[in-house]
């Protein structure tokens, strides 16, 4: 993570000071840096040796930090990490543009691996996440949504980012057909049930633990997996009570949406979805041969499961 780091810094260099300013500020705020981590886990545990998954991970957290800075200004968060979000601190249009800058240094730096796989598959993540991007937009105050469309979005949105860089891994470590699809497959299920945790934590949380404002997605109209199940499980009026909140985007109840959510089991329903597919990663690491890097990703993927931020 140290070469990664060394890697994020030269190529964060430009000579207009805003853009530095701001991508500085987002990256050095903070995070967990958990798709350059995957990345570079499983390029050990695939045997890599080069040095190309340092400059891999990078891009792929300079694309993760590009759909940040565009996910701020589309929801018109104040709060991520802890800090001000950077629209907050410098405007939407900086966020905007120095976003886009980041999408295209990160264009330039993957055709250093010389490896048109390697492209095409930053450049297909890249396009399903902008289409996730919108088909939230779209469902944004939609209280009908169903598992199944919700599942689709994360899996576009959060997961397929996941998912390409245990893919990247193994096209680095030119692996076999059916270990480059259990790479992909694992970064996938992580990817999920990293974000099905990350919103159950809305309910399930303290702001000063989350980084962010409790009940954001609530406020941005969100119909996520722990008020899909409560509406499922609650009485008419608990079911009204959650759908007018995400119709209109209000946060009035929400002491009492989060009572409902707890009350009917939606917490440990949504837990156990997560873990269903924390599972489904942890079975993929039979294609991976045993090594200190297996073991960290086992422990990644089982520690997720009980993160509280």
């Amino acid at each position: 993570m140290e070469a990664v780091d060394r890697v994020i810094s030269e190529r964060l260099e430009s000579g207009v000071a805003l853009v530095a300013s701001v991508s500085q500020y987002i990256i050095t705020a903070g995070g967990k840096r958990i798709r350059p981590a995957l990345l570079l886990l499983m390029a050990g545990a695939l045997g890599y040796k080069g040095t190309q998954h340092h400059n891999l991970a990078a891009v792929v957290e300079f694309i993760h930090t590009a759909t940040l800075l565009h996910d701020d200004v589309v929801d018109e968060s104040t709060l991520r990490r802890g800090f001000p979000t950077a629209n907050k601190r410098f405007g939407n249009p900086a966020s905007v543009l120095v976003g886009d800058f980041l999408y295209s240094r990160a264009f330039q730096m993957m055709v250093d691996a010389h490896d048109m796989r390697v492209m095409e598959v930053l450049a297909e993540a890249t396009n399903v996440i902008a289409e996730g991007e919108v088909l939230q937009l779209m469902q944004m105050h939609d209280s009908t949504l169903d598992e199944n469309a919700y599942l689709r979005v994360i899996r576009s949105k959060t997961a397929k980012l996941f998912e390409a860089s245990t893919r990247l891994a193994a096209i680095l470590a030119k692996s076999p057909p059916e270990v480059e699809e259990a790479c992909a497959e694992y970064g996938q299920a992580l990817g999920t049930a990293f974000q099905v945790i990350d919103d159950l934590l809305d309910y399930d949380g303290e702001t000063q633990e989350l980084g962010k404002n409790l009940g954001d997605d609530l406020r941005e109209g969100k119909s996520t997996l722990p008020l899909i199940i409560a509406m499922q499980r609650g009485t008419l009026e608990e079911r009204n009570l959650i759908q007018q909140a995400i119709e209109n985007g209000s946060v009035d109840g929400l002491s009492d949406i989060v009572h409902i959510v707890r009350k009917t089991g939606a917490l440990e329903a949504t837990r156990a979805a997560a873990l269903a597919e924390a599972q489904r990663a942890l079975s993929t690491l039979a294609y991976i041969p045993n090594s200190v890097y297996k073991n960290a990703l086992h422990d990644l993927a089982s520690q997720l499961l009980v993160r509280r931020s």
